[in-house]
């Protein structure tokens, strides 16, 4: 009797801790949400540092990826991390970068368990920060909120292992699947609260791209415009093989405040390119793609993948996300549909692509979907 009481009791702490590690784990995600898009090139990581049931740290990755979540967290906790558990999204590092190995502040810190979330793919990682830890004595637990903590860093994840970033397709079309009027005319699809949810997703991304095409029809600011966020804008990135854009387009006119990249072909004319440098504006050459005339999308993601972007929100225009969705490079598709028709002559969200490639295709699946006001978003994710 006296020990089947003790097995119980033991069952029930056990589930107790299993609980609180769910709860630590999903604050510290939740933590990590905070600098996507900002952390860029790293990887957007939370910490939480928990002592006797109580949090004594919490940390982020920081604005342009230092310091790192872990020694945040270790430096709010202080002293209280003698003892302590640290739960943490990603691996912590085991190598000397711009930084020192978080492992080797772990340590030094006292921290006595550590709930990780996954390994870190990075090969100067890739198990050995979790080792590390071992070889000193403290407890180490990985695999808890796996799966979020795969999508959460899907951008790292894919920028170390296809040299490329995790790439966000956001298409705003209306009922009849158009995103344009005849002749490419902006017309208003989405309401306020839909286009609050789009400037959200510039903000937790570290570039965002468009054509030439859409330069010209929409001359876009592509710019984060939520109160309180306006310096959370990425780089806006243009492919435009000619160069055509204008030099008194709002792109380049605010290119000295917000970064503009634009990648154009080994063709394009030098004076040109060095007049769009004079205004601020970055130009990178980069190959025109086999048999078109288009630029070399491998080459592109290849490019923006070793300038730190980690994750690539497309914003169109139609010829553009066709060609990213044609080549099998969209990770995650953000519909975002307003109730009113446009017309037979619209412009089609994907041009000669129907929108069922992404939203009746076997190799995408439904992660999400919400209303917002009149408008309804659906999230689209490549299986």
């Amino acid at each position: 009797m006296i020990f089947r009481i003790l097995e119980e009791q033991n069952g029930a702490n056990l589930r107790t801790e299993k609980v609180a590690d769910l709860h630590f784990m999903q604050l510290a995600l939740a933590l990590g949400h905070r600098s996507l898009g900002a952390s860029a090139p790293n990887p957007a990581v939370g910490a939480v540092i928990v002592k006797d049931g109580v949090i004594v740290g919490r940390g982020w990755t920081q604005p342009g990826g230092r310091p790192h979540a872990e020694a945040e967290a270790l430096r709010r906790a202080g002293g209280a991390a003698q003892g302590a558990t640290l739960y943490v999204t990603l691996e912590p590092c085991s190598h000397v970068g711009k930084t020192p190995p978080c492992a080797d502040a772990v340590i030094a810190a006292g921290i006595t368990r550590v709930v990780s979330a996954i390994e870190d793919p990075t090969p100067e990682v890739a198990g050995q920060g979790h080792a590390r830890l071992r070889a000193a004595g403290i407890s180490v637990d990985v695999g808890l909120c796996a799966v979020e903590a795969a999508h959460h860093h899907a951008g790292h994840f894919r920028r170390v292992r296809d040299k490329r970033p995790h790439i966000i397709l956001k298409l705003a079309v209306s009922s009849d699947g158009k995103i344009a009027a005849a002749g490419g005319v902006p017309v208003a699809i989405t309401g306020e609260a839909a286009r609050a949810r789009a400037h959200l997703l510039r903000a937790q991304c570290s570039a965002i791209l468009v054509g030439i095409g859409t330069v010209l029809a929409d001359d876009p600011l592509l710019t984060c415009r939520l109160p309180g966020m306006e310096t959370r804008s990425p780089p806006r990135v243009v492919l435009d093989h000619a160069l055509r854009i204008p030099e008194s387009s709002r792109l380049v006119q605010s290119a000295r405040e917000t970064p503009l990249w634009i990648m154009t072909s080994d063709f394009a004319e030098t004076s040109r390119a060095m007049k769009l440098g004079a205004a601020g504006a970055h130009v990178m050459r980069v190959p025109v793609a086999v048999g078109t005339p288009g630029l070399d999308l491998v080459a592109i993601l290849r490019a923006l993948s070793e300038r730190g972007v980690n994750r690539l929100m497309i914003e169109g225009g139609a010829r553009v996300a066709a060609s990213f969705v044609a080549a099998a490079l969209v990770d995650e598709a953000w519909l975002l549909r307003g109730p009113d028709p446009i017309g037979d002559d619209g412009v089609a969200a994907l041009g000669a692509l129907s929108l069922t490639t992404i939203t009746g295709s076997p190799q995408f699946k439904m992660r999400a979907s919400e209303t917002l006001d009149q408008d309804a978003l659906a999230i689209y994710e490549r299986i």
